[in-house]
């Protein structure tokens, strides 16, 4: 059997350190269950000294009956750890600065001050009937020599893990293995690792410690956390287990949804090019790759889409294939002969060579044109009002036509657009769908920029990608939002 790894989230403490990121209890709560769901071992909830509402957090985390681990980062000091102990956690993340300049300079400290720490803290924690992992921290930058004391120290009072912190994000894959390979030969309990991406090889150095004899791994959800962030939890379970064979608890078909939903929470987009769950991590242009795609998927897929909980899609521009056309087109139930098809492929073509992206809508309409279709619009704009201003609440009121009758409603928001949008939204409650994405772009300059808004509207398994241009953005934003709802309407007819 291959080795089981196990895994340690601290997205709820490490991912929370990401600039601009703060989590109410609730949401703290709502993470921690998708994550106890998803598999993981071991949670960080927060570090208890932070704040009153930090110690709410960890409370309801740590009441909530979790199959995780739940865990309090704490310093060495008796007050860190009886907080936490206050929290009702099952254990404690004990950091023990090891590297000479933070013992010199943080600390004001000695090597042999911190050996002692180290086991007072530990034996103070374990007499209170909790777990502990040590973790040292800067201990890349630790002498190897001293990191092996620490262990044997933090063995000696009865620890249950060790962590070695890579906090700068300092190593490489060699100088990981180098680091790990002789601490996890002689500990006696599990060595973990905690790495930094700030030279943008936490992943790397996270699959080398493991492969260097680690057992337990430190990641978030989306690489969230300080400065470049942390091992990304979705890139080092996925390497591991399909590439390694090792064994995790992590049910791998649910990473695209916890993705999305920290995403949300945190308000941190996650960048279409991000590996696993990325917007682009599963789509293909190219005609050549499509063509081998659909002939066999894993001629240009490491990973079957489905093994991470994501679809796989395709995409209209430049590089375009003919079978891509085809096969959007068969998505959107449009039969063209082989004549009007060759005549679609090249109107998508042109319009890719102009640095312009062909949406569904679009190659609908394309599609509609060159087969002398004639569109029927479900939903038309008839009228839309706007009202905004430092004394004013914004808001939108709009009038529609739907399949022939009229439709008022209006709405506030945190803007027009918004407000807008808000209003069609309530306007069409009968069609079920969810604005996935709202993008923007100027694409002529002056106060009366021309600016061309696309928006993702997503219904049941289906993805509508439309758009709307204009010099009156609000006006462009409702455009694409008629745009793609009609689309939708067409489906569901």
């Amino acid at each position: 059997m291959a080795k089981r790894i196990l895994v340690l989230d601290t997205t709820l403490r490490d991912g929370e350190q990401t600039p601009g990121v703060s989590l109410t209890p609730e949401q703290k709560l709502d993470i921690a269950k998708a994550l106890d769901d998803l598999g993981v071992d071991y949670i960080e909830a927060g570090s208890a000294i932070t704040s009153e509402g930090e110690r709410e957090s960890i409370k309801k985390i740590a009441g909530e009956g979790l199959k995780a681990e739940v865990l309090s980062f704490a310093r060495l000091l008796e007050k860190d750890v009886n907080l936490a102990m206050e929290c009702g956690v099952d254990g404690i993340f004990l950091v023990a600065p090891t590297s000479d300049l933070h013992i010199k300079y943080k600390l004001g400290s000695t090597r042999e001050k911190v050996l002692e720490m180290v086991e007072k803290l530990t034996g103070y924690c374990k007499d209170a009937g909790l777990k502990v992992d040590v973790c040292c921290e800067d201990g890349s930058r630790t002498s190897p020599e001293f990191l092996m004391k620490v262990l044997k120290t933090a063995e000696k009072a009865k620890a249950d893990r060790f962590t070695v912190a890579d906090t700068v994000g300092a190593l490489t894959p060699g100088r990981m293995s180098d680091l790990i390979k002789p601490l996890a030969k002689k500990a006696r309990i599990p060595v973990g690792v905690h790495c930094h991406d700030d030279l943008g090889m936490a992943t790397a150095n996270t699959v080398a410690a493991v492969r260097s004899g680690a057992a337990i791994v430190n990641v978030t959800v989306n690489g969230l956390g300080e400065r470049a962030g942390n091992a990304s939890l979705e890139e080092v379970v996925m390497a591991l287990k399909t590439v390694y064979g090792y064994r995790l608890n992590v049910k791998t078909e649910k990473l695209y949804g916890i993705s999305d939903k920290v995403e949300k929470i945190t308000g941190v987009p996650v960048p279409p090019n991000k590996a696993i769950v990325g917007e682009n991590a599963f789509t293909h242009e190219a005609g050549i790759h499509v063509d081998g795609i659909l002939k066999r998927p894993d001629t240009y897929e490491l990973l079957k889409p489905e093994s991470v909980g994501a679809k796989r899609t395709f995409v209209l521009g430049k590089h375009v294939g003919m079978k891509s056309v085809k096969r959007m087109l068969d998505e959107l139930d449009i039969k063209a002969g082989e004549q009007h098809l060759e005549e679609i492929f090249k109107q998508v073509k042109y319009i890719g060579d102009k640095g312009k992206r062909v949406t569904n809508v679009d190659l609908e309409t394309i599609a509609q044109h060159v087969m002398g279709i004639e569109k029927k619009q479900h939903i038309r704009l008839e009228e839309l009002v706007t009202v905004a201003g430092n004394k004013f609440t914004p808001t939108a009121s709009v009038k529609l036509k739907i399949n022939g009758g009229d439709v008022v409603e209006s709405s506030t928001g945190t803007g027009p657009v918004d407000a807008a949008i808000n209003a069609i939204r309530k306007a069409t409650k009968n069609v079920p769908f969810e604005l996935l994405e709202y993008h923007v772009d100027a694409i002529s300059g002056g106060s009366d920029a021309i600016v061309k808004i696309m928006v993702k509207l997503k219904s049941k398994d289906r993805i509508v990608t439309a758009q709307g241009a204009g010099a009156d953005i609000v006006l462009a934003s409702v455009d694409a939002m008629v745009n793609g709802i009609n689309s939708i309407m067409a489906r569901m007819k």
